[in-house]
Parts: C-alpha cells; sequence; structure tokens
C-alpha cells in the first residue's frame, strides 16, 4: 500500500475520518474502547453521557469505519449491542495530503464535509 493510500483512503474519504475525530465526544468514545469493547450502556456510564447522545456519536463512528459492532445475548437472554475498535492507522504528512487532495469530489473552499459528519 502506498503512503496517500492510507487503507485506501481518498480525498473525501480522508475529509469524511478527520470530520469524524474532530469531536472531543467521539475522541473519548474511541479511547475508553481502545481499553477493549463494551456495550451502550455500560459504555455511557463510563462516559458520563446519555445513551441516546452516545448512540449517534457511535453511528458516526461506525460509519466512518473506526469502531464495529455486533448483538450478543447475555446470559439473562438480553440482547447487547457490543462496540470495539477497528483497525486502523493514519499517517498524515504534507505528502500524504497532497495526494489525497488530487482526489477529491468536490472543488471548493475547504467548507465542504460530507453529511453527517458535523
Amino acid at each position: 500500500m502506498s503512503q496517500g493510500e492510507l487503507w485506501g483512503l481518498s480525498g473525501d474519504r480522508l475529509v469524511e475520518v478527520l470530520a469524524t475525530l474532530a469531536s472531543p465526544h467521539r475522541l473519548r468514545v474511541l479511547a475508553a474502547l481502545a481499553g477493549g469493547r463494551a456495550y451502550v450502556s455500560q459504555l455511557a456510564r463510563d462516559l458520563g453521557i446519555s445513551r441516546a447522545l452516545l448512540q449517534v456519536h457511535l453511528k458516526k463512528l461506525e460509519k466512518a469505519g473506526l469502531v464495529t459492532a455486533h448483538l450478543e445475548l447475555s446470559p439473562d437472554g438480553k440482547a447487547l449491542k457490543y462496540y470495539e475498535t477497528a483497525p486502523f492507522s493514519l499517517h498524515l504528512t504534507p505528502d500524504v495530503v497532497a495526494l489525497a487532495a488530487t482526489t477529491l469530489s468536490t472543488a471548493g473552499d475547504g467548507d465542504a464535509v460530507p453529511k453527517g459528519n458535523s
């Protein structure tokens, strides 16, 4: 894989990933999941945020490919949705950014962010 591919990141994909990582809440979620997988209720308690707010951030992280989720049954039969970090590595250099910029689908002043990544 070449330096510019960044696990297959085009310019648009790079913007999406960086926009997703630009939230303090999402960085905290990733940091918590770096210690191991967790289910939504436990993760919300650990982070001190509501489950509804956590779900919003988890959906954005999952859409960006930074976390994965799967359902498991607890011993008492409850379905629990577990999240964990997906393997990823970003190594940004001026050359990588320059190469990614050549693949952007929209030319503009840099304010174009893919929908759903605010």
